[in-house]
């Protein structure tokens, strides 16, 4: 497989480029997708026309480009790991990565719980993500996603064992927030490893967690130069030998076989399932960015008509080809139209400057707990 560095590839598409994409990726298809969740495929059909949903629409509250918690907890997924990096830099302080990101995920509670951003009283509630006032909007958040983070998170489990939060749930609220886990991993086992340890902050089922270190792991290889087939084989190899891989493993495999059928279509996609677990909003995102891997617009719009979880598999999607493409291939007719663009390509560029070592995310903005 080829890996590049983050310099550039053959494509000429930079690290910089392929994080700035897959971000700014996943917030179009979560905004494309928002208006339309809650729709069967008939209903979307009757309101866009045959060909269901083509642009950005207007949502219930008249706008349009708006985002879901898919990304608000993804942007805020970002934070935690510039924190944890920058305290590991300043404090030579490593190995907290969980608890600085659930602490993320606190202040991401803030916005679902508060008007406004409500007065910090410790490091723990402070930072500048939290304090834009845009986030302060409730999007549809998971229920276990806000139980989760009210409860206190004890042990990680072992491989294959019930998390300690929520331990029966695999939601695809694991999943719409991982990629960033991808992006900062030095490898593809350490994307997976964290990723799947952050899923337990809130979802304890073992294919929850499995599903979202999987799609982190293709982020990875994606971020690194990767095609989506590479991405997704060398995935399910690292996967193949873990405990309760099974449900994940058997979703990403169903996905590969549709798109090498070809003919995409909704109804071909909603064999994979309704995107509401985390092993079927994987396997969605993967079969649209698999059989439209140099199309982006094509297989967003694939990604979100059907009669499932639209802004969860739109998000995926989205992150996926961004990813394996770079910022370029985005549409800018739905770029611009993005709620909170601005906050996007500079979570991107700060975390890519962590990464690659080539810029200084400020402490100051990023303090590290």
């Amino acid at each position: 497989m080829r890996m590049t560095g983050t310099e550039g590839d053959a494509e000429g598409v930079t690290f910089r480029s392929r994080v700035r994409g897959c971000l700014l990726g996943g917030a179009i298809g979560d905004a494309l997708g928002a208006p339309i969740e809650f729709d069967s495929l008939g209903v979307i059909r009757r309101n866009h026309g045959r060909e269901g949903l083509t642009d950005l629409v207007h949502d219930w509250r008249g706008k349009v480009g708006l985002v879901t918690d898919d990304t608000q907890m993804t942007l805020f997924t970002v934070e935690g790991l510039i924190r944890a990096g920058v305290r590991q830099r300043e404090k030579g302080i490593g190995g907290a990565e969980v608890d600085v990101v659930r602490n993320a995920y606190l202040r991401w509670l803030d916005t679902q719980e508060h008007q406004a951003p409500p007065a910090a009283d410790d490091l723990v509630r402070t930072g500048r993500l939290r304090e834009q006032t845009w986030l302060y909007s409730r999007r549809a958040p998971g229920n276990a996603c806000l139980s989760g983070l009210r409860q206190k998170l004890g042990p990680l489990a072992g491989p294959g064992m019930p998390g300690p939060v929520n331990p029966g749930s695999k939601g695809c609220g694991t999943v719409m927030r991982s990629a960033p886990f991808g992006l900062a991993a030095s490898d593809a086992p350490g994307a997976f490893r964290l990723a799947a340890e952050c899923a337990q902050i809130t979802h304890g089922h073992p294919t929850g967690y499995v599903a979202a270190g999987a799609f982190a792991a293709i982020v990875f290889y994606l971020s690194r130069g990767a095609t989506m087939s590479e991405a997704v084989r060398e995935t399910l190899g690292l996967i193949g030998d873990l405990p309760a891989h099974e449900e994940t493993t058997a979703a990403v495999e169903a996905a590969v076989a549709l798109a090498a059928e070809g003919r995409p279509s909704p109804e071909a996609l909603e064999t994979l399932g309704g995107a509401w677990v985390a092993e079927e909003a994987l396997a969605i995102g993967v079969y649209c960015a698999l059989v439209s891997e140099h199309d982006i617009e094509r297989a967003l719009l694939l990604s979100v008509n059907h009669s499932g979880d639209s802004d969860s598999t739109g998000s995926v999607c989205g992150n996926l080809l961004g990813a394996r493409h770079g910022e370029a291939i985005l549409p800018r007719s739905w770029s611009s139209r993005l709620e909170g663009r601005d906050t996007v390509v500079e979570l991107a560029d700060d975390l890519t400057d962590l990464v690659t070592g080539s810029g200084d995310p400020r402490p100051d903005r990023y303090p590290g707990n």
